[in-house]
């Protein structure tokens, strides 16, 4: 079940759900059952792949595959804030959203992260492939004070535009959802605590 803007500040308000920062109930962020999260300052290239790297094969099924690391070592940080970060083209780059989401496994939520249709009419898609947020996202073993973790988003540029990113723009939707049951165990993959370096 999709929680609706009501119960999704109702959630915030009793610690079921952590967003920080929270924008306040009259902002245009809020929609019915969404809230916009917007783009954090550092956005993270691909370099380009020539020389020797040209003709390295990336394998995720190997075991010791850890895309983490993959991207420390292939993007470079750039920064949106100011004048932007232009996206060319059939480009893709990384970036975060500036909110930090905290879901406890224990309070059987969900959400789903979308793109805004505003930038996908003009060619940009924002966290095409992986929408879901786990139960325990955001949680640090030890820490109940922890606020929670941005959200890595992957965005394509499958357009003829350049368009340009900046620091503070709405760049997604969050959808928070009930979980039914409490999940065995939380979240604890190698996204579980994510942001920019």
């Amino acid at each position: 079940m999709i929680l609706s803007d009501r119960e999704v500040r109702a959630a915030i308000r009793g610690g079921v759900i952590g967003v920080t920062p929270c924008p306040p109930d009259s902002d245009k962020r809020w929609a019915s059952t969404t809230l916009d999260l917007t783009l954090a300052d550092e956005i993270r290239p691909w370099l380009p792949q020539g020389g020797a790297g040209a003709d390295v094969i990336i394998d995720p099924s190997l075991p010791e595959f850890n895309s983490n690391q993959l991207i420390l070592e292939r993007t470079q940080p750039q920064s949106c804030d100011g004048e932007g970060y232009v996206i060319e083209p059939k480009t893709l780059v990384l970036g975060w959203t500036t909110e930090k989401i905290k879901l406890p496994n224990k309070s059987k939520i969900g959400a789903r992260v979308e793109g805004k249709s505003s930038l996908a009419r003009i060619g940009i898609g924002i966290h095409v492939t992986a929408p879901t947020i786990h139960p325990g996202f955001g949680e640090k073993d030890g820490d109940p004070n922890f606020a929670g973790s941005a959200i890595r988003l992957e965005i394509w540029n499958i357009g003829p535009l350049k368009i340009r990113l900046k620091k503070g723009m709405p760049i997604c939707q969050i959808i928070f959802e009930e979980v039914h049951g409490i999940p065995e165990g939380r979240y604890s993959g190698q996204f579980a605590v994510q942001g920019p370096s």
